[in-house]
């Protein structure tokens, strides 16, 4: 299926959660913001909220310096 991830189209594999996009993208669900269909998700929802075809995901990748 294919979803919008960062306003652009990505393929992922059905089923999908927001959890294993996560995992394919080796991103860090500590270090992530996650916006699904313009709602933010709860870091303990991510592995049960599923993605449907043509959903639209936003994520922001924390980065600490100084």
């Amino acid at each position: 299926m294919t979803i919008r991830l960062n306003g652009e189209p990505f393929d992922v594999t059905d089923p999908a959660t927001i959890g294993t996009l996560l995992d394919l993208l080796d991103l860090d669900a500590r270090r992530v913001a996650v916006e699904h269909n313009l709602l933010v998700v709860r870091r303990e929802a991510y592995a049960t909220t599923p993605l449907k075809e043509r959903d639209e995901i936003e994520i922001v990748n924390f980065v600490g310096g100084g």
